[in-house]
């Protein structure tokens, strides 16, 4: 049941630029696909020679594996004018989906884990901020999250305090808005796309829409893949691997709101693919 369900989310297979090196082989949910390029024109097939629907979105190539499927969310800040968008490649992780969307909702890790970048002891007290599931997107958001970062962006200088707005419009896509350092009055954008290999594999696609005239297109994609590359050592030694949706398995703290009602969000859509329900 839950992999019918999940047949009928979007997924990115690939980006704008991983096609110019041919066809790309991978694999959605189990079924073993090929993405033929060029991204404009792609196409998805499986092994027997279903062909799959395809929309190009956010610089990357999305497709369906369902019958019924659900409509794909919309970014449209990533549309703005003045904003360079940075599809930043793909980074092979041994963990469920879900763990890696939870994993880039939680900021209680960043002193630990991204030390000097996104964080810094002794600046590691998350404070208080908001948490809701809107019923009329069916979202889940995390607003008025405040956090000191030694360096918030590649464009940044000293370290601030970064304001985050944190989103969920699919069970496997995560989209952050925060503070951007060369324009106060704006806010940068970054995504996950996270593609299901399986329900314990994941291939994750991060994504960016920026205002930044100073950095290279390199040095913006190597920064955020840095960032992501530190995450996996923590993402492939998380136990159980797939996540819990029973809250008796795993004790919540004050900076796990967001978890929490990402959880939930989770069990009431019936999302259960890479999910662990009822303790089981």
């Amino acid at each position: 049941m839950s992999l019918e369900y999940a047949k009928n989310d979007w997924y990115a297979v690939a980006d704008i630029f991983c096609l110019r090196d041919g066809p790309r082989r991978t694999r959605l949910l189990e079924t073993d696909i090929t993405v033929t390029g060029p991204a404009e024109d792609a196409t998805v097939t499986d092994d027997q020679g279903n062909r799959y629907p395809v929309q190009l979105k956010f610089d990357h190539v999305w497709t369906t594996l369902g019958d019924s499927p659900r409509p794909l969310f919309d970014i449209p800040e990533g549309d703005e004018e003045g904003r360079r968008r940075v599809p930043c490649g793909v980074v092979r992780v041994n963990c469920s989906p879900l763990r890696a969307v939870e994993n880039f909702l939680d900021i209680a890790h960043f002193p630990f884990v991204h030390t000097d970048i996104l964080g810094s002891e002794p600046h590691t007290e998350v404070s208080p901020y908001k948490v809701a599931i809107r019923e009329e997107s069916d979202e889940v958001w995390a607003t008025q999250v405040k956090f000191f970062q030694p360096q918030a962006a590649k464009s940044a200088g000293d370290g601030i305090v970064t304001d985050y707005d944190y989103r969920v419009p699919a069970p496997t896509v995560a989209v952050l808005y925060k503070t951007c350092p060369p324009k106060p009055e704006a806010q940068d954008v970054i995504a996950i796309f996270v593609q299901p290999v399986s329900e314990t594999v994941s291939d994750v696609w991060p994504w960016m829409a920026l205002y930044d005239d100073a950095s290279t297109f390199s040095e913006m994609a190597q920064f955020q893949h840095e960032i992501f590359v530190q995450d996996r050592s923590i993402l492939e030694n998380q136990r159980p691997v797939k996540l819990p949706l029973d809250p008796k398995m795993e004790i919540p703290t004050r900076a796990d709101m967001t978890s929490v009602a990402y959880r939930r969000w989770l069990k009431k859509r019936g999302a259960f693919y890479g999910a662990l329900r009822d303790g089981a």
